[in-house]
């Protein structure tokens, strides 16, 4: 027979279930509760609190001298590109505009002379064919294959010996004295300006872009750097508040060195950051501003040149669209009002006598240059071909004297504005030079110190 247990036993066993049931989750609890636990239980001593506020601020400022150095690096690193990538790119890219657009105007312009060429002009049109070539070489072994302008940079590849190829079949009809040379020559001089230029002007706004976007990464204001910095020195100050009042001890050297060292860092990231942004945007307003336009300017003036020059090539074989004007004299004119605007507006631009003298004389050899090209116009339309021919590619008194004036003022200019813009450039890079590796190594010692000045007042207590 079985016997149920007896109460006794009951009551024995029941403390041990119990004691099951409470220890159970004293065994499964995690490192962090007992991490919180212990942090609580530190807390309510003064030495405990002490501890903790030590170790946070240590972290606060490693933590402001690292989000600085990173902020500050991308931002010295986008100053850089500016300088050695982007900009020498544009002006690349406005050279290469240039070359092709003054390679035109030189073979046009040494059709004009006849059969036999002149071998200046000549010489001119291979250097422009060759810089070209050049630059696009350049320009290619720094730029991305996925990027538009890499897309350009072939377009342009390919296009220049087909460009080249047309010019010598014109040149050696012209030798032969047959017609259809000047055939060869206007097909050359489209495939030049309905796709040669276009690609160019467009490799060069994609650069210029490019130059755009770095310069604007370069200036932005490190706001993470600048919050970290405000709150690392908040708390060091609140602590040497603290200390203060409940010690009545005014300085602690440990404090007073990471608050010093966190300041440090705090000014100069400011003033630092402040001089290159200005020393950038400097650069882009009168610099970079006003390479676009001198650039704009040489490029309609060669392109004025060659439509001058083709004027007198097609001999009205080629007029606009209506039908009613001759397209190159059309076109001629359209480039020198561009030409006059663009050139006012680069005298607004220069901010010294350096920079508007070339242009004041580039504006007055435009004005002698139209009044010459009508003159001209008067004697080719007379009849008198051969007089016009002298007017307009003669050595003195033509409208070709006036053309290399405008050129050699505007090269003047161009070179005056780029010195401008490089000399800024580097100034807003220098700015920012040395602020990362600075900014990490005050912020170290600010850290240290921070732990110093707290381990002094924990030595109270021992």
């Amino acid at each position: 027979m079985t016997y149920p247990p007896n109460g006794d036993s009951q009551r024995e066993r029941a403390p041990d279930r119990e004691a099951a049931v409470t220890t159970v989750p004293t065994q499964r609890r995690g490192a962090g509760a007992v991490a919180a636990e212990r942090l609580r239980a530190a807390a309510m001593t003064e030495p405990g609190r002490l501890q903790i506020i030590g170790a946070v601020l240590a972290l606060l400022v490693v933590a402001f001298g690292a989000v600085t150095a990173l902020e500050i690096s991308g931002r010295a690193s986008a100053a850089d590109d500016v300088v050695t990538r982007s900009q020498p790119l544009s002006a690349d890219a406005a050279s290469i505009y240039r070359s092709l657009a003054d390679a035109d105007t030189m073979a046009a312009s040494g059709f004009l002379a006849g059969a036999q060429e002149p071998k200046a002009v000549h010489e001119q049109y291979e250097k422009d064919i060759r810089e070209a070539a050049r630059l696009l070489v350049k320009a290619a072994a720094s730029t991305d294959a996925s990027s538009s302008s890499w897309d350009e940079i072939t377009t342009l590849n390919k296009l220049l010996p087909e460009y080249t190829g047309l010019v010598e079949r014109a040149r050696a009809n012209n030798r032969q004295g047959l017609p259809l040379g000047g055939a060869y020559l206007r097909y050359a001089n489209q495939k030049m300006t309905n796709e040669l230029l276009p690609a160019a002007e467009r490799l060069y706004a994609a650069e210029t872009g490019r130059l755009g976007t770095d310069s604007t990464d370069a200036r932005q204001w490190p706001f993470f750097s600048l919050g970290a910095g405000i709150v690392a020195l908040s708390a060091l100050v609140w602590m040497q508040r603290r200390n203060y009042r409940r010690t009545n001890r005014v300085l602690n050297r440990g404090l007073l060195a990471a608050t010093a060292a966190a300041t440090v860092v705090l000014l100069w990231l400011a003033v630092g950051h402040t001089v290159a942004r200005a020393e950038l945007r400097e650069a882009m307003t009168h610099g970079q501003e006003s390479l676009d336009v001198l650039n704009n300017a040489r490029i309609n003036s060669l392109k004025a040149r060659a439509n001058e020059n083709l004027t007198l090539v097609a001999r009205g074989a080629v007029l606009t669209a209506d039908g009613q004007k001759d397209k190159y004299e059309t076109d001629y004119s359209t480039g020198m009002k561009s030409l006059g605007s663009q050139l006012k507006s680069a005298e607004k631009l220069a901010d010294d006598s350096r920079g508007s003298d070339p242009v004041a004389k580039a504006i007055s050899s435009v004005n002698e240059w139209q009044g010459r090209h009508r003159k001209a116009r008067t004697t080719d339309d007379q009849g008198d071909y051969n007089s016009a021919l002298q007017q307009i590619i003669g050595a003195k008194g033509s409208t070709g004297e006036c053309f290399e004036l405008v050129d050699r003022a505007l090269q003047q200019a161009l070179a005056h504005e780029q010195g401008e813009f490089t000399a800024a450039a580097k100034d807003g890079r220098g700015a920012l030079g040395g602020m990362p590796i600075g900014a990490a190594v005050l912020a170290v010692l600010g850290a240290v110190a921070a732990i110093a000045g707290v381990n002094r007042r924990l030595s109270e207590y021992r």
